[in-house]
């Protein structure tokens, strides 16, 4: 029998000391924000320990990014993609990181109206970014499978459920019935007809920003599909040698036309064009002269002209 002033401490069980887990440090894995880059990371991530996928939900005031933007966060702190102009992304992955421990989705508002006073978007404004942890990899696949074959894609996220799924492609992204949709197009594919360093410049200035470049330059090969994410960009010093590409995409649902020339140079163009049955709306939608300032003197210049044009107007037409 114990004594009476010594305490009776055998039903406590022993304190056992267990290492800390070290969260990883965010560390950033590419510079891409290309939705298809960006889903292949997280779906080859997935299958290693785990992913987060981050989505511009809200803008307030200004933003750097449009809503739908993502970011793919990695178990062990890599990511990529962007939400803001770069200044946040790394703040987003240490949240989607916390969210992955907890295996639990979040919302986390930063910029203005914001808890992180410590955390400013320079443009001002306010952004919310959800953050999902991923728990399979079909509603991402699905969106690679139908870029991959040139056609929209649409996911809506729910985050009172926690559901990342399939939907018809929305118009533009929002918030739909408590759900989150978001819109993924296919890439610009850009059609260049011509043999001529104005050709090359475009072609490969066009590639380094990301286009599907397609060089047309054998009148015996088959002309490239033109579908209304293609613009096609005509670089001949000869009207008859543009004639069937131009023809072709004067009956496509291109979103962009142009050609090189001068005005005196249309004006023939649109003459041969109208004597071939064309009509006056299907006419003015070459852009020609082409590109967006001019007249340029050496092809580096003409090749940015074309392709600030290119962007101006697929912007416009697909916001």
């Amino acid at each position: 029998m114990l004594h009476d002033d010594v305490a009776d401490l055998s039903h406590i069980r022993p304190y056992k000391v267990t290492e800390a887990r070290t969260k990883p440090t965010p560390v950033r894995w590419s510079f891409s924000d290309d939705t298809e880059e960006i889903f292949r990371f997280a779906i080859g991530e997935l299958a290693k320990g785990g992913v987060a996928l981050a989505t511009l939900t809200e803008i307030r005031g200004g933003a750097a990014r449009a809503l739908g933007s993502h970011v793919a966060i990695a178990a062990d702190g890599r990511f990529c993609g962007y939400v803001s102009g770069g200044c946040i992304e790394a703040a987003v992955a240490s949240e989607a990181l916390d969210a992955l421990g907890e295996d639990q989705d979040r919302e986390v508002r930063y910029g203005q109206g914001s808890p992180f006073f410590d955390i400013v978007l320079p443009c001002g404004g306010g952004i919310t970014v959800a953050i999902h942890v991923l728990r399979d990899a079909k509603a991402l696949s699905h969106v690679l499978s139908e870029l991959g074959q040139r056609r929209c894609a649409g996911l809506r996220y729910t985050g009172s459920t926690e559901q990342l799924r399939m939907v018809e492609p929305p118009s533009k992204p929002g918030f739909v019935d408590g759900g989150f949709e978001t819109v993924y197009r296919p890439r610009t594919r850009i059609v260049i007809s011509g043999q001529s360093v104005e050709a090359e410049r475009v072609a490969s200035i066009a590639d380094s920003a990301g286009y599907e470049v397609v060089a047309y330059t054998n009148r015996e090969i088959e002309l490239p599909v033109i579908d209304r994410y293609t613009a096609v960009v005509l670089l001949h010093h000869d009207l008859d040698a543009e004639q069937d590409v131009l023809h072709a995409a004067l009956r496509s649902s291109a979103f962009y036309l142009g050609a090189l020339g001068s005005t005196r140079t249309h004006r023939n163009r649109v003459d041969r064009l109208d004597s071939s049955g064309f009509t006056k709306a299907q006419t003015q939608r070459i852009k020609a002269p082409i590109g967006v300032f001019g007249p340029t003197r050496d092809a580096n210049s003409l090749a940015l002209s074309i392709l600030a044009d290119v962007a101006a107007t697929r912007l416009s037409v697909y916001a």
